[in-house]
């Protein structure tokens, strides 16, 4: 069973506002893949272990988790790695070099 996580809104790293108009630079989601989201400040790194076009939800295996200057957690409140949790396209984000500074 996957936890349910709410997400933070990706804002001006959202990979799907980047894409919305061109679908030509977006790879298809595969088992394996390495997506990243925002949870409560920290950046969330998952590994796909199958999607659901239909829904467009990544069904994942949290991966690491890090703060804002990059340094590793093993865990916060109700996330913590390993968690098999659910990742929405509009929820994945880009990590950026300001996301570390």
């Amino acid at each position: 069973m996957h936890r349910h996580i709410e997400w933070d809104d990706p804002g001006s790293a959202s990979v799907s506002k980047l894409f919305a108009n061109d679908h030509h630079g977006h790879a298809q989601i595969g088992d394996g893949d390495i997506l990243s989201a925002r949870y409560q400040g920290k950046i969330v790194r998952v590994e796909v272990e199958a999607y659901r076009e239909e829904d467009a939800v990544s069904i994942a295996k949290v991966v690491a988790i890090l703060d804002t200057k990059g340094n590793r957690l093993k865990g916060m409140d109700n996330l913590h790695l390993g968690d098999i949790v659910r990742l929405p396209d509009d929820k994945r984000a880009f990590e950026k070099r300001e996301d570390y500074d």
